[in-house]
C-alpha cells in the first residue's frame, strides 16, 4: 500500500477510535489497521518476566494479543520470558525497533535468538516491538508481527508506532485520566484536515473544501504528524 493511502487509513483508524471506551473494540480497530502492513499478529502488554499471557483477550486483561494459540503455549511452556531478547532491549531502549536489529546484536545470544526462532516457526518470521515506558520503571510494549520474512520501512514503523501510542493512551485513559493532559493540542483547521484525510479526500480536495491551499493542507497535516510523534518521543523518554 503506498504512504498517502496509509496516511487515509491512519487517519480512519484515529477518527473510528474516537469516544471508543472498550479495549476489545480499540484493539479489533488496531489488528485491522495493522493488516495494512501484513502484520497479523499484535500483542501489547507489560511482558515482564513474572507476568503470564493471558491466553483470552479481556476487556480488563493487562495483556491483549493475538499470537497464535501454539506459540503462547510454547513460550509459557519454556519460561521464555525470562529470556526473551524484545523484552530485554524494551527495557532500555527508546523508540520503535525491528526483530532483525535485535537477532543481529552482536549481545544477544543464543539462548535469546532461539525464542526468535521458534517464534518464526509458528508464524511470527518478521516485526518491530515499540517500547511505552510509564513512571517508577514500569513499562508496556507493543509488537506487530509479520508472518513473512520482510524488513519494515522507516516511514511504515513510524505509522505502526503512532497507532501504538495512541493506543495505550486511549487505553490507560479509562484507568488514568490524567493522560488526556499528555494529548496533542490540535487547531480546528489540523482536526478538520485529518478528518476529510479519514474520508479519502486529497489535500488538494481538503483544500477546496475548506477554502484554503493544497499548500496549506499539506502544512496542516504535517502539523498534526508532528505533534503527535512528538509525544511518541516523549513517552518513550
Amino acid at each position: 500500500m503506498g504512504l498517502p493511502r496509509i496516511a487515509v487509513e491512519l487517519g480512519r483508524f484515529l477518527d473510528q477510535t474516537d469516544g471508543i471506551a472498550q479495549s476489545e473494540k480499540l484493539f479489533g480497530l488496531l489488528s485491522a489497521f495493522a493488516l495494512n502492513f501484513d502484520c497479523l499478529w499484535i500483542a501489547y502488554g507489560p511482558l515482564t518476566p513474572n507476568q503470564k499471557i493471558s491466553k483470552r483477550l479481556r476487556r480488563d486483561s493487562p495483556i491483549m494479543l493475538n499470537y497464535p494459540d501454539g506459540w503462547q503455549e510454547r513460550y509459557l511452556k519454556m519460561g521464555y520470558g525470562r529470556i526473551d531478547p524484545i523484552v530485554k532491549k524494551s527495557r532500555t531502549g527508546a523508540g520503535a525497533f525491528r526483530w532483525s536489529e535485535v537477532y543481529k546484536d552482536a549481545s544477544t545470544t543464543e539462548n535469546e535468538r532461539r525464542v526468535l526462532d521458534e517464534a518464526a516457526m509458528f508464524g511470527l518470521r518478521s516485526g518491530i516491538t515499540v517500547p511505552l515506558h510509564r513512571p517508577a520503571g514500569s513499562f508496556r510494549i507493543m509488537s506487530f508481527a509479520q508472518s513473512r520474512d520482510h524488513e519494515f520501512h522507516n516511514r511504515r514503523i513510524s505509522y505502526l508506532q503512532l497507532t501504538a501510542l495512541h493506543f495505550h493512551l486511549r487505553v490507560t485513559k479509562f484507568a488514568n485520566w490524567s493522560v488526556v493532559k499528555q494529548l496533542p493540542n490540535i487547531s480546528l483547521r489540523e482536526k478538520k484536515c485529518v478528518l476529510w484525510t479519514a474520508r479519502g479526500k486529497s489535500s488538494r480536495e481538503i483544500g477546496i473544501i475548506l477554502g484554503i491551499s493544497r499548500n496549506t493542507a499539506n502544512f496542516q497535516l504535517k502539523n498534526v504528524m508532528g505533534s503527535w510523534m512528538s509525544l511518541v518521543e516523549r513517552s518513550l523518554l
